[in-house]
C-alpha cells in the first residue's frame, strides 16, 4: 500500500497535469487532517515522522483531559488550573502551531504548483494557507488565552496558598459580601450580605439573606470576638461594661468598622496577634470577626468570603454582554430627598417596569438605588441577589470565553476572596454541577425575622430546613 501510494506521490510523472492536480489536492487534505503525512510520503520523511508523532501526541493528550473531565473532572479542572501546568500547556501550544506552520508551508512546496493545472493553481495555493493560517491563528488565541488564566489577575485574587479544605458537614459555606467602596466611604460597610451553602458532591444551594442591621449576633466560643462580646455583639455583660455597649451602632455590617476603623484597646489584633493570621490567608481581623457573627447567626459554620465591590459590577456586566433583568417597580438612577420638602429631586431618568437586557450602568442603579421601593432596604437586598443571580445565569461557558480577558480584567479589581487557589478546579466544578440546580433562598428579613430583635433559635431552624431542601433527596429503597 505504501509503495502504490509514493509512486504517485513521491515520485509522480510531472507532466501528467491530471495526475499532479490529483496529487497536490491530496497533499493538502492529508497535511490538514494529519500534519507530517504529506511530508511522511512525499517530502522529508525526518520532518514527517516529527510531525506525525506532534500530532498524535496531542491527540492522546486531548483525549485523556476529555476523559478527564468527563469521569474526573474536579481533579482534572484542579491540574489545569496549576500555573505551572498552564504554562507548559501554553509553551506546547505555541510550539505546535509553529510546527504546524512549518509543515503547511512545506506542504504547499510539495504540491509543485508549477507543475499542475492553471484552473486548480490559485485554489489549491489559497486552500492550503487558509488550512494552514486558520489553525494558527486559532492556536494563537488558546495560548493568549491560556496565559491570561495564568496571569497576573489570578495572582491579586487567590492570595491564599493553603491546601484544599474539607467541607463542613458535606457542605462548603462562603459568605458573599457586597460593598461599595466609594471614596466618600469610611470603612467598609457591606450593602449586601449572603451567605451560600454548596453540597459539595452536587452543587445544590442555598442562598441566606441577612439584614445589614440584624442585631446580637452570638459568637461561637472560639472567636476572638467571643472573649469582647460573650453574650451577642453589643450585648452586656460584655468587654465594655455590664450593660454591654460597642463602638458602632452593633448591626451586622458594622463589624469590620468596629474591630478595624476604631482604635480601641478592647480589640487588640494591633497588640496581641486579633485573628494574626488573617492577611496571610487573604482576609482581615474585619472580616473574619463578619464570618464569624454569621457563624453564629445562621448555625453554619462560614469557612471562605468571597467580597464584591459594587462599583465593579457595571464593568463585569459589560463584559458579559448585559443582564437580563424583570423590573418589577419604577426605579430612580441618581437622586436625593430633599430634607426641606420630602420630595426626590435630581433623578437622572427612571427604571421602569418590565424585562430589560441591562448594561452595566443601569443594573448598578438598579442594584442600589435607595428610593422607589416600599419595603425600602429589603426590597434593595432582594435586587442584588436578583442581579447576582442574573449575571451568574450569563457565565455559561461559551459566553465566558467569548469574554474571557474583559471578565479577568475585570476581576482583580471587583472581587476579593480567600478561597485557596488549590481549590479554584473544585469550585469551578461545583459552579458547574450548580446549574443543574434551582438554589433554595431564606431571607432573614420582617415579617420572619424581627433584626432589631432577632430570635437565633428560630434563625437556627429556618436555615437549617433550607439546608435539607438544598440537601440530595435520600436514595429509593
Amino acid at each position: 500500500m505504501t509503495l502504490e501510494l509514493e509512486r504517485p506521490l513521491r515520485h509522480p510523472d510531472t507532466g501528467s497535469r491530471p495526475l499532479m492536480d490529483k496529487r497536490a489536492r491530496w497533499l493538502v487534505v492529508l497535511g490538514f487532517v494529519l500534519p507530517g503525512s504529506a511530508q511522511l510520503l512525499a517530502g522529508n520523511r525526518r520532518l514527517g515522522r516529527f510531525g506525525l508523532g506532534a500530532t498524535i501526541a496531542l491527540i492522546v493528550l486531548g483525549l485523556l483531559v476529555v476523559a478527564g473531565l468527563l469521569f474526573a473532572r474536579a481533579f482534572t479542572l484542579n491540574v489545569l488550573a496549576n500555573p505551572v501546568v498552564l504554562l507548559v500547556l501554553q509553551a506546547l501550544i505555541v510550539a505546535y502551531a509553529v510546527l504546524w506552520l512549518v509543515l503547511g508551508f512545506d506542504t504547499l512546496r510539495l504540491t509543485r504548483l508549477v507543475r499542475i493545472s492553471p484552473g486548480w493553481r490559485v485554489p489549491v495555493a489559497v486552500l492550503s494557507v487558509l488550512l494552514t493560517v486558520l489553525p494558527v491563528g486559532a492556536a494563537a488565541w488558546a495560548a493568549t488565552t491560556v496565559g491570561t488564566l495564568r496571569g497576573d489577575w489570578r495572582s491579586a485574587l487567590f492570595v491564599n496558598a493553603a491546601p484544599p479544605v474539607d467541607p463542613v458537614d458535606g457542605r462548603y459555606n462562603i459568605l458573599l459580601l457586597g460593598v461599595d467602596m466609594g471614596e466618600d466611604r469610611d470603612g467598609m460597610r457591606p450593602d449586601s450580605i449572603s451567605l451560600i451553602s454548596v453540597d459539595a458532591e452536587t452543587g445544590q444551594s442555598v442562598i441566606v439573606g441577612l439584614p445589614r442591621e440584624l442585631t446580637e449576633m452570638p459568637f461561637p466560643e472560639t472567636s476572638p470576638m467571643y472573649a469582647v462580646h460573650p453574650n451577642g455583639f453589643c450585648m452586656g455583660p460584655n468587654a465594655f461594661g455590664d450593660y454591654g455597649g460597642c463602638l458602632t451602632r452593633g448591626y451586622l455590617n458594622g463589624i469590620f468598622s468596629e474591630v478595624e476603623v476604631v482604635d480601641d484597646p478592647q480589640y487588640s489584633y494591633l497588640y496581641e496577634g486579633f485573628y494574626p493570621d488573617a492577611v496571610s490567608r487573604g482576609s482581615s481581623p474585619g472580616i473574619e470577626a463578619t464570618k464569624d457573627a454569621v457563624t453564629g447567626a445562621t448555625g453554619l459554620e462560614v469557612q471562605f468570603y468571597v467580597l464584591i465591590d459594587m462599583q465593579g459590577f457595571a464593568d463585569l456586566i459589560d463584559a458579559l454582554g448585559g443582564v437580563e433583568i424583570e423590573v418589577a417597580e419604577r426605579l430612580p438612577i441618581g437622586g436625593e430627598v430633599d430634607e426641606a420638602t420630602g420630595e426626590l429631586v435630581g433623578v437622572e431618568e427612571w427604571i421602569e417596569p418590565g424585562t430589560y437586557r441591562m448594561g452595566g450602568y443601569v443594573a448598578e442603579w438598579y442594584a442600589r438605588s435607595r428610593y422607589g421601593s416600599a419595603g425600602g432596604d429589603y426590597d434593595r437586598m432582594d435586587r442584588q441577589r436578583q442581579l447576582q443571580a442574573a449575571i451568574l445565569a450569563q457565565m455559561d461557558p461559551q459566553n465566558v470565553l467569548n469574554h474571557l480577558k474583559e471578565i479577568l480584567d475585570t476581576g482583580s479589581e471587583m472581587v476579593r476572596t480567600d478561597i485557596p487557589d488549590s481549590m479554584l478546579g473544585s469550585f469551578v466544578d461545583l459552579a458547574i454541577k450548580a446549574r443543574a440546580h434551582q438554589p433554595v433562598v431564606v431571607q432573614l428579613t420582617p415579617p420572619d425575622v424581627d433584626p432589631e430583635y432577632p430570635d437565633y433559635d428560630y434563625i437556627h431552624r429556618l436555615v437549617a430546613s433550607g439546608v435539607a431542601a438544598a440537601s440530595p433527596a435520600p436514595d429509593a429503597e
